[in-house]
């Protein structure tokens, strides 16, 4: 069966008036393993809502970036993202499956104004091992990885494969991360000391339905100094897949877990723009939790046809 090709205005999806390294028009193939775009709501697309200002925000503190990565690239619109902000000489890319990897590569190939102006690693495996033989180090490594909790978890009814995957670890994992679902994430920070510039930094896109201090405690944990690039909110996205996803983890003892109706969620970040309720996330934070709702009441409410929304941190682990 032939993948769907997607047609994305750049500058819309990417928020500027004009790109300069990837094409006007992309045509970006999409698996039936990956995550489509969410075009008629950017607001719910993690790369255009999230991934891409943040890297806009490194953008501005940081020397220039030569190596940036992206694990788990889906379609690779997050790799085209780095491309288009930092215009790195050297890309990398992985996802767990061969046809999921070849897609984004040809994806970034095909979209770029100059596929000659860098060099592409791509790999399917495990986190960054497929680009271990290359022995690259990245200035910047960027996840927006699945939440599961522990290893060897079986994935759980509905979900597809690029967000349920996870295979047979030996490393040891702090039981407060695994019952966050942050098992992934910590260990891709513990795999990122390997291929990372002194100095070098790993952007972690969490959706904040736990407390802000595990994500914090899990990159100290990984052997990094922690803190947040932004904080704001979103609509959950796939709301019935994850409400009814967290609501079983949670029967199952993890969590708890924290969604919220619209109306608080508005108040709490009116006037705010990311980078600066990354300054005050603890606080606002603190002011949300009487208004917090469980996985199951909130699955409770989406069923009766409420919208829930959920806070996200992007979590900056830079490397001592």
């Amino acid at each position: 069966m032939t993948s769907p090709t997607v047609a994305i205005d750049a500058a819309r999806y990417l928020g500027v008036a004009r790109t300069q390294r990837v094409k006007d028009e992309l045509a970006i193939v999409v698996t039936p393993k990956s995550f489509p775009p969410y075009l008629d709501d950017l607001a719910a697309d993690w790369v255009s809502s999230v991934a891409v200002p943040a890297f806009r925000l490194l953008a501005q503190r940081r020397w220039p970036v030569a190596g940036f990565a992206s694990i788990g690239t889906g379609t690779g619109l997050d790799a085209l993202g780095g491309i288009e902000v930092f215009a790195p000489q050297l890309v990398g890319i992985t996802d767990v499956d061969d046809e999921i990897v070849d897609s984004a590569r040809a994806n970034i190939i095909a979209n770029v104004r100059d596929a000659a102006s860098f060099r592409l690693l791509a790999g399917a495996g495990d986190l960054l091992s497929p680009l271990a033989a290359a022995a690259p180090r990245f200035d910047v490594i960027y996840e927006n990885l699945p939440n599961v909790p522990s290893n060897g978890s079986a994935a759980l009814a509905g979900e597809r494969a690029s967000s349920s995957f996870f295979g047979p670890r030996a490393e040891a994992v702090p039981a407060a991360v695994q019952s966050a679902l942050l098992t992934l994430h910590y260990l891709a920070l513990r795999q990122a000391h390997e291929f990372l510039q002194p100095g070098g930094v790993v952007l972690s896109m969490l959706g904040a339905r736990v407390a802000l201090h595990h994500f914090l405690e899990m990159s100290t944990a990984a052997g990094y100094q922690a803190s947040f690039l932004s904080y704001g909110w979103k609509l959950q996205a796939e709301a019935l897949e994850i409400l009814s996803g967290h609501a079983e983890w949670q029967r199952r003892g993890l969590g708890p877990f924290r969604f919220y109706r619209l109306e608080p969620l508005q108040a709490a970040f009116a006037g705010l723009p990311p980078e600066q309720a990354a300054h005050q996330a603890l606080e606002i934070e603190a002011g949300l939790l009487p208004h917090a709702l469980d996985a199951e009441a909130a699955l409770a409410l989406h069923r009766q046809g409420v919208t829930i929304g959920h806070t996200y941190a992007v979590l900056h682990s830079q490397r001592p």
